[in-house]
């Protein structure tokens, strides 16, 4: 990754964007100098320079609240960074979701990630794999499955069990994004049919 950075055009220190892997909630920027990336990589949790202590600060070291890494990704000029991260509790310092002071809960970017795995059930099948084994058995039997969970959501909408009832809901869900592998229809292009028919 460094190779790629021109930490000189920025007098050392690089932005860092910090982004939730999961929700894409922007959570706060830092600055990090060619030892703090170096670090970054090798630990796969956030270091900065940080520019008041003149020296490198790992991002939760006296609170806890770590930034694991998923992804580094680099801007195309070179001198910004995209940091996709799992936090571990908080990241502002005052105590907040994010430095922002915007609250960091959606969960529904997980759907691309989830969609992201179950391509990959499908061009790299694994023996283990419930869901590769889903796509051996062909569009018939994962259009049934939908079937199956869509009535079994159906019957539990019918009792007061809240549990079950979103257990049935989240079967539903990821048959139908199996489905929707299966016919090669990516999820995005169904959200935007609800979008055309919102405007």
């Amino acid at each position: 990754m460094n190779n790629k950075l021109n930490f000189e055009k920025t007098n050392g220190l690089i932005p860092a964007i910090i982004q939730d892997a999961q929700t894409n909630k922007v959570l706060m920027l830092g600055y990090m100098n060619q030892e703090a990336l170096t670090k970054t990589e090798q630990e796969q949790t956030v270091t900065f320079y940080s520019r008041t202590k003149q020296r490198l600060w790992t991002k939760g070291e006296t609170s806890g609240n770590f930034l694991k890494v998923k992804e580094i990704i680099a801007d195309c000029d070179g001198d910004t960074l995209l940091i996709k991260v799992n936090p571990v509790g908080e990241v502002c310092h005052t105590g907040s979701d994010t430095c922002f002071q915007e609250t960091n809960k959606g969960k529904t970017a997980f759907l691309l990630y989830l969609q992201e795995i179950i391509h990959q059930r499908k061009v790299q099948p694994s023996p283990d794999s419930y869901t590769s084994k889903l796509f051996a058995k062909g569009v018939n039997k994962i259009a049934q499955k939908v079937g199956e969970e869509a009535v079994e959501l159906v019957i539990e909408a019918k009792d007061n069990n809240a549990d079950l009832f979103k257990n049935e809901a989240a079967d539903l869900l990821f048959h139908y994004l199996i489905l929707l592998e299966e016919k090669n229809v990516g999820f995005d292009e169904i959200i935007e049919i609800l979008h055309q028919r919102h405007q």
